[in-house]
């Protein structure tokens, strides 16, 4: 069954803010042989970078499948030598596409750093990710390929990785710290809203 992907190419795609739905929902796998796949692509990685966002979810773009893209690159060329080897460690980044990922192990090492999200605007946190994570996926020519990242890589795929599973990075927090950001969050939603 073909989820209807075929829409202008280089077009900019609504993003999904907080308190929609769809953010809530685990996507179903995305139809390999769709004829507009690769024009959904082609527009998450222009909406992306139009928000400037690392990271691109399909649920964040009202598509409720299992695909995401993730840009480190210019994370990596932003930072100081010292920096990147701490959260790079070696790694030089990524530009890729992951349809219907599989997470398939995440270290047990953890590292404390801080997110935000393009859903929700203007805020930032600090959370708690695998310092490593295998994944198994498909690539934007459709090969299958498992691979595991490290240090901020693996952080942004995590991080996409669970918008695709339903959940946003807000549901890490304990819940006096989401009670504390509630009247924020009630913000956005009556912004989003109003159009504003």
């Amino acid at each position: 069954m073909f989820m209807n992907f075929v829409q202008k190419r280089d077009m900019l795609l609504p993003i999904a803010k907080f308190g929609a739905p769809i953010l809530r929902h685990r996507g179903i796998p995305v139809d390999l042989e769709d004829p507009g796949l690769q024009n959904l692509i082609e527009n998450m990685w222009e909406t992306m970078y139009h928000v400037n966002g690392c990271g691109l979810a399909a649920p964040q773009v009202n598509k409720s499948i299992r695909l995401f893209v993730v840009d480190s690159m210019p994370t990596y060329m932003q930072m100081e030598d010292a920096e990147r080897n701490i959260v790079f460690d070696g790694d030089q980044g990524i530009k890729e596409v992951f349809i219907n990922p599989v997470i398939t192990s995440r270290s047990e090492r953890i590292w404390w750093d801080e997110e935000g999200c393009l859903s929700i605007p203007g805020i930032t946190l600090r959370i708690s990710r695998s310092w490593s994570v295998s994944i198994r996926y498909f690539d934007d020519q459709l090969h299958e390929r498992t691979r595991t990242f490290l240090g901020i890589t693996a952080r942004m795929i995590q991080h996409e990785y669970d918008h695709i599973e339903g959940k946003l990075f807000l549901d890490y927090l304990d819940a006096g710290r989401r009670l504390l950001l509630k009247n924020r969050f009630d913000r956005i939603n009556r912004d989003d809203a109003s159009g504003s």
